[in-house]
């Protein structure tokens, strides 16, 4: 009767008891979040639209392929992955610590000697179970679950990282091919200018400091081809790798020149509160300071006794006729308390709530980087937008001179300078529209990625908590 009564009450005792702070999530008003974007334009904080397929928007058959290809073909998320179930199954491990453990024994053996030969036999189990008298294992339950949902969260993040990594190289490949092609139009056009200089110093209309400064062009153009075509092959390239196959496997694929996609005109951007719900390294780090909170319970718990039940039942005969003929037992309970351990486990508590401290002060740095990211990404949108339309006009200027200036020099009005300085302007105002309009593309990858786009954020793993 002595031993039921202490079961009970020690039943009893562990359902009351949870040491520790019980976590709250930070609320809106204690965290750095202003109510809009500082380059934000009228109109952009509309409630976002759905990001987790952006880069369909860019219209490009081929980029929303090759983003496809990343959740089964990326080596750095098959790794996050494995992360992953390794956080669960530390859950179910921790889980495990609520119910007893039970082990069980057998065993058979012979004597010989002396025409005294017998047999024994032996059947044994025995139980254990530590009694959460103050929260140790259910805080530590609950550190686990946040845990793994943040191990969550950081492969969602690595996943929005990767995503916006290959659509910043498909850019830059399809940049380069544009550059490749104006390159090589320049050089044909080079090459026309030198045949003309060589045909005017041959005629004794000018001096061959015309053919010269032709053949300086002509090979400075040239040089710069090789670059360009390295820009592209590794950009090709690491397409290849996010997308978990060997460098210069997609160059076929590739190499088919197709124009720099172009995003939509408008992005709804909404305001700071919804970045901070969309994007899963803020809920990371949120999951982060959860555990550590739970973990203050944990060494909380240490500071007080422990209480383990223990038991075992067995029986042995000499035949298995008789094994279970006379069974025996017993139960036992212990009651462990650190009386002095020169101020470790005080200690512990102590370095636990500063990792607390520590973590809230990572979030809120979370938050802050997220937006500055967004800040940042809006001002590079804008100026490549504002760069794009300055360089239509600057386009369109030196497009004419240099038609001028061709025929005039051809006809003798004008000097090779002359023609050399308009083809150099043309040659950077079409550089520079076609930069442009990258820029805006990527910019507007940036864009995405600062907001959180490209991971189902209506999947994410819901808040568990394991009260016992």
């Amino acid at each position: 009767m002595q031993i039921k009564a202490a079961l009970l009450m020690s039943v009893a005792l562990a359902s009351c008891t949870t040491l520790g702070p019980d976590y709250r999530a930070p609320g809106a008003g204690t965290l750095p979040v202003p109510e809009a974007y500082h380059g934000g334009q009228p109109g952009e904080t509309a409630a976002p639209a759905d990001l987790s397929r952006w880069w369909e928007r860019f219209n490009d058959p081929l980029l929303t392929r090759l983003v496809d290809e990343v959740g089964d073909g990326n080596l750095d998320l098959a790794q996050a992955g494995s992360r992953l179930v390794q956080a669960r199954e530390s859950l179910v491990q921790a889980r495990a610590g609520l119910v007893p453990t039970v082990g069980a024994s057998g065993g058979a053996g012979r004597d010989f000697g002396s025409g005294n030969d017998r047999s024994s036999f032996n059947v044994g189990a025995d139980a254990a179970w530590e009694i959460d008298l103050f929260g140790r294992i259910r805080r530590g339950i609950e550190a686990s679950g946040a845990d793994a949902q943040s191990v969550y969260y950081d492969r969602e993040a690595l996943r929005v990282a990767i995503v916006a990594e290959l659509g910043t190289n498909y850019i830059q490949a399809r940049l380069a091919q544009e550059r490749l092609a104006l390159a090589r139009d320049t050089l044909a056009i080079a090459d026309d200018n030198l045949q003309i200089a060589r045909w005017r110093v041959e005629a004794g209309l000018v001096s061959s400091l015309d053919s010269e400064q032709a053949r300086a062009a002509r090979a400075q153009t040239a040089a710069s081809i090789p670059n360009i075509e390295a820009a592209y092959a590794g950009a090709a390239y690491r397409l290849a790798v996010l997308t978990g196959r060997a460098p210069g496997t997609l160059n076929a694929t590739l190499d088919e020149a197709r124009p720099i996609p172009d995003g939509p005109d408008e992005v709804a951007i909404g305001i700071p509160a919804d970045t901070l719900r969309q994007r899963p390294d803020i809920r990371a780090s949120e999951r982060t300071l959860a555990a550590q909170t739970a973990r203050i319970g944990v060494a909380e718990a240490q500071l007080y006794p422990a209480l383990r039940l223990s038991g075992n039942i067995g029986t042995s005969a000499l035949s298995l006729g008789g094994l279970f003929s006379a069974i025996t037992g017993g139960i036992f309970s212990g009651l462990s308390q650190t009386l002095f351990d020169g101020g470790r486990l005080r200690s512990q508590l102590r370095a636990q709530q500063a990792a607390t401290e520590g973590a809230l002060a990572g979030y809120r740095q979370s938050i802050l980087s997220a937006l500055e990211d967004v800040e940042n990404a809006l001002v590079a949108l804008n100026a490549a937008r504002a760069r794009q339309a300055e360089f239509a006009i600057a386009l369109e200027a030196a497009n004419n001179t240099a038609i001028l200036a061709r025929t005039q020099y051809r006809s003798g009005l004008t000097d090779f300078r002359q023609l050399l300085e308009s083809e150099r302007s043309l040659l950077s105002a079409r550089d520079g529209m076609v930069g442009s309009r990258a820029d805006e593309a990527l910019a507007l990858v940036q864009l995405y990625r600062a907001l959180g786009g490209g991971w189902d954020a209506g999947a994410a793993p819901t808040v568990e908590r394991d009260d016992g």
